[in-house]
């Protein structure tokens, strides 16, 4: 795999002609946008196909797969486009394999919100071991409130993905509740209640298990929160469901310094079967412009979490959305706006910017001036951020990735991890975790 970074006066089909890769395959295969005006700094991922199919009058994805002894979501994560497909055009050549070598077999989660489009969602099923559906929210007394996510349960199982149901102390605003998160770490009657709830709503909707996020895992509340998710852990895993549990820790802004509260995560990782990393608006609300998860300080976090935590238990989080800052920025007033890697692409279009990249931080960035002739600076992920992060999963060990979120299909970052990595499946999605 060769990520070639575009420069001044290049065009997609001298950059076709380079590499002797078609335009429209280019195009399809890094879901490009701008195939007539190209930013200088864009990312595009070259990949040789080792074998190719030309269809034939009668050919389905079955009778193909079988053919040449692939499965049938090989052939839909070589061709995500076939997803959107009834049909197989005679003539027309699809991907059966890339001339890549696959590091490792990694999981990957995704988490989606209910109403995302069906058409997103199964094209990018085939990329998935888990899907974490956003969000059950607990309240004040243990109860959940209830989300419409029987049909994303239902299309994921046909495609063998389990789907994981997210449990939350986050308000309907999408803040998260010190109050009930309090509440609930020190009243055990609630945590059997909510772990009551927990288990007939798993069984009612036919999840694979579920994802506990409880924000302010603080040093002083440590021994409540574990003797919480010890608790709660024991009623499900008796039941037979997997269980993931999602950290973010405290966060010390100063200056352009970001610091992380170190804690131990020795106790809570015995409890569970896997624990994610992740904040849900990681650089939105940390104030200055930056990168969301940069390299330099993934790569800290890693190496404390690693202390505690065996590393095939721990799935690295990854947030795909960028962000768009006006500048200068002013601490308690300016808010980001987040935006999709494509949204990112056709602001540097328009304003005919330059994309730079910061190696410390891995992560595309580029400014420009808008309308009101406001300064702006946006810092969003392309292929070259996404491969770096994803190669940290093999260089710490780590169980996988999970990526926030997939409600929009970003075609690079599936391109990559695909041609990268085996995407482990769960053997029976239908059964709860053993």
């Amino acid at each position: 795999m060769e990520i070639h970074v575009v420069q001044s006066g290049e065009t997609l089909r001298s950059i076709s002609e380079k590499y002797k890769i078609p335009v429209e395959r280019l195009i399809l295969e890094n879901g490009i946008t701008n195939p007539n005006n190209l930013v200088t700094g864009q990312a595009i991922v070259i990949i040789q196909p080792l074998v190719t199919h030309q269809v034939k009058e009668g050919d389905t994805l079955t009778s193909i797969a079988d053919q040449y002894n692939v499965t049938t979501m090989d052939l839909l994560r070589n061709n995500p486009y076939l997803s959107d497909r009834e049909v197989l055009y005679p003539g027309e050549t699809i991907v059966i394999s890339y001339d890549t070598n696959k590091s490792r077999q990694i999981a990957v989660s995704g988490y989606t919100y209910p109403y995302i489009n069906k058409d997103v969602l199964r094209k990018t099923l085939p990329y998935l071991t888990y899907i974490t559906v956003f969000n059950y929210r607990i309240t004040l007394e243990g109860d959940l409130i209830d989300i419409d996510d029987t049909e994303i349960i239902q299309i994921a199982k046909e495609y063998g993905v389990a789907p994981m149901m997210l449990i939350s102390t986050l308000t309907e605003k999408g803040v998260g509740s010190s109050e009930i998160a309090a509440n609930l770490v020190a009243h055990p009657d609630i945590q059997d209640k909510l772990s009551t709830n927990v288990i007939n709503k798993l069984k009612e909707k036919g999840y694979y298990g579920c994802n506990l996020y409880l924000q302010y895992i603080r040093q002083e509340n440590l021994q409540q929160v574990e003797e919480y998710i010890k608790r709660v852990s024991e009623r499900l895993r008796a039941e037979g469901f997997r269980i993931i549990l999602t950290v973010t820790p405290r966060t010390n802004i100063e200056g352009t310094v970001i610091e992380y509260e170190q804690i131990n995560y020795t106790t809570l990782s015995k409890y569970v079967d896997g624990i994610l990393f992740l904040s849900y608006d990681w650089a939105y609300s940390y104030g200055p412009p930056a990168s969301a998860t940069p390299m330099n300080i993934v790569k800290d976090i890693l190496n404390n979490l690693i202390m505690y935590i065996p590393p095939e238990k721990l799935f690295l989080g990854i947030p795909v959305i960028g962000y768009d800052w006006q500048l200068p920025y002013i601490p308690g007033y300016t808010v980001a706006r987040a935006i999709t890697n494509d949204v990112a692409i056709e602001l540097a279009v328009l304003a005919n910017a330059e994309i730079q990249y910061n190696e410390i931080a891995q992560a595309p960035y580029f400014f420009y001036t808008n309308e009101l002739k406001e300064l702006h600076i946006v810092w969003f992920k392309d292929a070259r951020s996404i491969d770096a992060l994803a190669e940290l999963i093999p260089q710490y060990g780590l169980q996988g990735m999970s990526i926030w979120n997939i409600m929009r299909f970003f075609a690079q970052l599936w391109f990559v991890v695909n041609n990268q990595y085996t995407i482990e499946k769960v053997e029976n999605v239908n059964k709860p975790f053993t």
